[in-house]
């Protein structure tokens, strides 16, 4: 009985150490359980103007680094975009890397945004950052949010002021043949 107990006030120890870790801590180590994998998703906001409607979607958390995490998304054939998030000051920070097919650098890339706090373990929201207003002015009311659990992984977009919603939902429960490295990687 006094094992029992024992074990039980360690297992009760151990949940409270690691609540004790900020959300965006808890939100990294449940994202990089999935490095060297890659999931199928699907659009939750489909529309018919929509151009990744009807392609195949997948991410790869391809390379997972202390302080980064690189996450290839492919429409289709459609290599050109990567999810690159970091590290930093205690923050996660979100830029997409938009690459053409010979590897050079999309006009429009390295738009994004910092959590602006900690957040939640399941849950980081990227408001637009000066670098995405100076870019691409329109954007500047972007809000982007990824969402992590033990069954789905999904990246949304919300052009707040506007109809502008997108949300893509990926299946973390059914590993997929990932379709290669993203263009310039």
């Amino acid at each position: 009985m006094k094992q029992l107990v024992l074990i039980a006030l360690l297992f009760t120890s151990f949940q409270l150490v690691a609540q004790d870790k900020p959300g965006n801590q808890r939100f990294w180590e449940s994202l990089k359980k999935h490095c060297g994998k890659a999931y199928e998703g699907e659009i939750m906001t489909p529309s018919e103007n929509d151009p990744f409607t009807g392609k195949r979607l997948v991410m790869h958390v391809v390379d997972c680094g202390e302080d980064f995490i690189h996450i290839p998304f492919f429409v289709g054939d459609d290599k050109s975009r990567t999810w690159i998030l970091t590290m930093e000051n205690g923050l996660i920070k979100l830029k997409h890397d938009h690459k053409h097919e010979d590897g050079s650098e999309d006009k429009v890339t390295q738009y994004g945004g910092t959590a602006s706090n900690t957040g939640m373990a399941g849950i980081q929201f990227f408001p637009a950052d000066q670098e995405t207003t100076d870019l691409i002015p329109y954007a500047a009311n972007n809000v982007w949010w990824i969402t992590v659990d033990e069954t789905s992984f999904t990246y949304n977009l919300r052009r707040i002021g506007s109809d502008r919603f997108f949300s893509v939902k990926f299946d973390l429960t059914k590993e997929v043949e990932s379709p290669g490295p993203a263009w310039g990687w």
